[in-house]
């Protein structure tokens, strides 16, 4: 009699109980089936691929806590209780697998790049629900007793009820088998755990490698954040999930190991981010695939330290190398950073046993917590291999002059000429030149500053950084050219596509300009705009003007019609600036032959850059 009421109340029981539910859950609610849950997201990645190979609808969200989930859906929830019935009857997933709500889900890591948070229920996969018959009534939940035998009794379905949301994880370790664990760490790998606390916030002091209070304060303050019983040591899977925590930066970036057995050299690259596009010796070159605008370059050549010094310089004059940052060469190994408003270039290398390798990365301005822990990442695993990228590599039939191995030489914003004034080396140019540089040089390689620059009389005075020995100087005419009188112009017309300035001859048309300036002359000569800022010589070497530019918004003038500013003006602009000049030049002195006058006009131009 006993036996018999326990059976009863254990049945009204359940009753009651499946009555609750089923009035409590709305079978449109979308939910999702979670099948698995780990804290490494590379683990988890593993899985959920390992899963989309077998079933459909496989997406990967992150849940809290440092844990990543595998699930299956969106599908509704009566859909999903039979996915969830089958998938276990089959053995597909684990027999803890249970019914997750989408508010438990947050940022996807699976498929990479997909966000189907919020586009509602997909149909559940075929197979999982058997098709309804036309004229099949919607099945029963409980049979007729008259059906019901002791041999074979017939159960109502009951959908079951969802499983409990899991509990915070339990601590993997006692506090003394934490700290028995915590021993075995080695001095970088305690150091390791200051850095990710330090950048979890809960850590200011030295990074030592030493536990001392300030460390314990901020692993306790760590464990509180993250729902772990509070003891200041921490476990084997709370150090885990700090280490998840500090590693979430870099997801979506596709860290994998690329072994270059042509380049000689195995490293962790963001392949999520780049890809593999060509060589082009002494570079592996990985190239932007979306929207993160990130180049790599493997470097990879034999050679000696005359090989290492010349890949550093060369390197500078790339246009992935901006001009401000930080520079170290050292005997066998040198790093460069160059970083402007749109990007930051890092760049190391070094030389060892013949074998010249390292490597670039070049990232977005504006993403330095991403671009320091990945370039972190890239440096530890830098590993050299036997051999170097072959010479032959690549396809050489793209060639340019503006290219070295396929990269962009930097230009500048502009280039003018200019000429030295004294044997100091003190320059003179057009004011144009100099106007918006972040760097001025002069022939390309020597920095030079700005000593006055008369926007008025359009006349700049630049002084060089380093010494220079100029191998001409020039000498001014006390006295105005005579009308149609031969001269002769040195300049970069080309603005330094030629390594030497041109020379051009014509006459003194007039010296005045063509408004009755008087301070202007004009030339019968074809004179570009490279040519800004050279000299003009008479037949005996004596500079009588610095050619200027065309005034703006004036009709168009024949080819061979060019403007000078009179030499006084340039001479008035130097006293201005304390610049004390050579004596002018002699009235009478004999002419000089064409070789000559060119020889002693090209020894006194200088190209002058403008850099932004």
């Amino acid at each position: 009699m006993l036996r018999i009421l326990s059976i009863f109340l254990t049945a009204l029981t359940l009753c009651v109980s499946t009555a609750a539910y089923a009035q409590s859950d709305d079978p449109d609610e979308v939910v999702w089936v979670q099948i698995e849950a780990q804290q490494s997201l590379a683990r988890a990645t593993d899985r959920a691929r390992a899963y989309a190979t077998l079933l459909e609808d496989v997406n990967g969200f992150a849940v809290g806590g440092g844990w990543y989930a595998v699930v299956v859906g969106p599908y509704r929830r009566a859909d999903a209780d039979i996915v969830l019935r089958q998938y276990r009857r089959d053995g597909l997933v684990p027999r803890d697998s249970f019914i997750q709500r989408s508010n438990r889900l947050r940022q996807q890591f699976w498929p990479v790049g997909a966000n189907v948070l919020g586009e509602g229920a997909v149909d559940a996969p075929n197979g999982t629900i058997p098709p309804q018959q036309p004229d099949q009534e919607t099945p029963i939940t409980e049979a007729p007793a008259s059906q019901a035998t002791e041999e074979a009794p017939v159960v109502a379905e009951v959908t079951p009820a969802p499983a409990p949301e899991p509990e915070p994880e339990p601590a993997d370790e006692t506090p003394a088998e934490a700290q028995r664990s915590e021993r075995e760490l080695n001095r970088d790998e305690k150091k390791q755990l200051q850095v990710m606390l330090q950048w979890a916030g809960f850590y200011n002091a030295g990074i030592d490698g030493s536990f001392g209070r300030g460390t314990r304060n901020s692993m306790a303050a760590w464990q509180e954040a993250n729902n772990f019983e509070k003891t200041g040591i921490l476990t084997t899977l709370q150090r885990a999930a700090l280490k998840t925590q500090y590693n979430a930066v870099l997801e979506g970036l596709g860290l994998q190991t690329v072994r270059d057995a042509q380049a000689g050299i195995e490293m962790t690259l963001p392949m999520g981010v780049v890809k593999f596009d060509r060589y082009e010796p002494p570079f592996a070159q990985y190239t932007p695939t979306g929207d993160v605008e990130a180049r790599v370059l493997l470097i990879s050549q034999p050679g000696d330290q005359d090989t290492l010094f010349g890949l550093y310089e060369i390197m500078q004059t790339l246009e992935i190398v901006p001009l401000s940052g930080p520079r170290e060469r050292g005997k066998s190994s040198f790093t460069l950073v160059g970083e402007n408003g749109r990007m930051i270039s890092y760049t190391e290398a070094s030389l060892d046993n013949g074998e010249i390798k390292g490597f670039t990365l070049l990232w977005p301005a504006g993403d330095e917590e991403r671009r320091r822990r990945l370039l972190a990442e890239m440096r530890s695993s830098f590993t050299r291999m036997p051999g170097v990228l072959s010479a032959s590599a690549g396809d050489a039939s793209q060639q340019s002059i503006d290219l070295i191995s396929g990269l962009q030489i930097r230009k500048p914003k502009m280039s003018r000429s200019g000429f030295f004034i004294n044997d100091a080396g003190n320059v003179a140019t057009t004011s144009a030149a100099v106007q918006s540089c972040s760097r001025i040089t002069l022939d390309g390689d020597t920095d030079a500053e700005v000593v006055l620059d008369d926007t008025a009389r359009g006349v700049a005075l630049l002084k060089p950084k380093a010494a220079l020995a100029p191998l001409a100087v020039a000498s001014f005419a006390s006295q105005p050219g005579r009308l149609q009188s031969e001269v002769a112009v040195a300049g970069y017309s080309f603005e330094g596509v030629l390594s030497a300035p041109s020379m051009n001859f014509g006459t003194l048309a007039d010296i005045r300009g063509l408004q009755g300036e008087e301070n202007i002359s004009r030339l019968a000569l074809r004179a570009r705009a490279g040519d800004a800022g050279g000299p003009v010589l008479d037949r005996t070497g004596a500079v009588i003007g610095m050619i200027t530019v065309a005034p703006d918004g004036g009709p168009e003038l024949p080819d061979d019609v060019s403007f000078a500013l009179a030499s006084s003006t340039v001479v008035a602009v130097s006293a201005k600036a304390g610049i004390k000049l050579p004596s002018a030049a002699a009235e009478g002195t004999a002419s000089l032959t064409a070789f000559q006058l060119s020889e002693k006009a090209s020894g006194m131009t200088v190209l002058v850059s403008c850099w932004e």
